[in-house]
């Protein structure tokens, strides 16, 4: 292989010879000059060359060569289909909601959590929500799937969503964009949708009042919003989790992010979601999903299977020590 890897010092010796011609014909009197430009143009012709040998004389044909990162989901586009092998594949023995812990049966009914109660929709944080006590209420009732990483974070990326398509029309000839359009137009759009890692089971009124909203740890104590619900507060149109679910929902954002190229973080976000992936290490659980979901949907998580496969929990249960 070194063979083939030729490398071309003639521009290098044109180079010397050139600074020789001239340096013959430079006077006592403009010397010193000329020899700090000299000296700078060696310096950026010699670099180049110095950097390509030096991997020239280091490279090992026989060495691993880093993984080419891949895609993400390519397993399925309908999230129909998705919710319902989440229930049936990854979660059929380990129905707990993300952000508050309770149980949910088979049939998606929320078993509530002692202590847990809803906020007063007349409350300033909540009176922008277009829903009645009464249904939120209902919504409390039943699990529903969260995207931990809202579609809007990375749907606003797409033309479809933030500027609509000649086919983007209903039935009543009015024009529409956002999901509708996204979901209706773009296969990318679907992928990303429909990706297992960021899908989690919530309670329904915890998952519509968390709406779109980006997460942060507040600087000062705040009344949780759910009574019992793990600390988990609402406030300003922003959130904080309870500290069980933070390193796994920093992960679900890395993970979007290395996934799909499209998708960025914010600098703040990131450095926030960077202390929550030190602070809080993966859990058995959090491994064994990703591997479930890894064998279900075909592409690993590369930012939580290396932690777990340290940390000995990926595989199957029966294999571990």
């Amino acid at each position: 292989m070194k063979n083939e890897l030729a490398i071309n010092f003639r521009p290098l010796l044109t180079f010397c010879r050139f600074v020789f011609t001239i340096r013959i014909n430079v006077t006592i009197k403009e010397s010193a000059k000329m020899k700090k430009f000299l000296l700078i143009a060696a310096i950026m012709a010699i670099l180049p060359l110095t950097a390509k040998a030096i991997w020239f004389w280091n490279y090992d044909e026989d060495a691993e060569q880093p993984e080419v990162k891949v895609w993400g989901n390519r397993h399925s586009q309908s999230f129909y289909a998705v919710k319902r092998e989440m229930l049936n594949k990854i979660y059929y023995d380990h129905r707990e909601t993300l952000y508050c812990g309770a149980d949910f049966t088979r049939d998606k009914k929320i078993i509530r959590p002692r202590g847990f109660a809803l906020p007063d929709l007349r409350n300033v944080e909540f009176d922008v929500y277009d829903i009645t006590p009464e249904e939120l209420q209902k919504k409390a009732e039943r699990m529903e799937w969260e995207h931990i990483v809202p579609a809007q974070n990375f749907g606003k990326t797409f033309p479809e969503w933030f500027a609509g398509k000649e086919a983007c029309v209903s039935k009543k000839g009015k024009k529409f964009k956002g999901r509708a359009c996204a979901e209706q137009e773009s296969e990318e759009f679907r992928y990303m949708y429909t990706d297992m890692y960021n899908l989690y089971p919530a309670i329904g009124a915890v998952n519509y009042l968390r709406a779109n909203y980006n997460f942060t740890q507040f600087t000062k104590p705040i009344k949780p919003t759910f009574g019992s619900c793990g600390g988990m507060v609402i406030y300003k149109n922003k959130v904080e989790p309870r500290n069980a679910v933070k390193g796994l929902i920093a992960r679900t954002y890395l993970y979007m992010q290395y996934t799909y190229p499209r998708y960025r973080i914010s600098e703040n976000m990131a450095s926030l979601l960077n202390v929550w992936n030190k602070q809080f290490p993966v859990t058995p659980w959090e491994c064994e999903r990703a591997y479930r979901i890894e064998k279900v949907q075909g592409n690993a998580n590369e930012i939580v299977k290396p932690l777990c496969i340290r940390a000995g929990m990926y595989g199957d249960r029966s294999s571990r020590k």
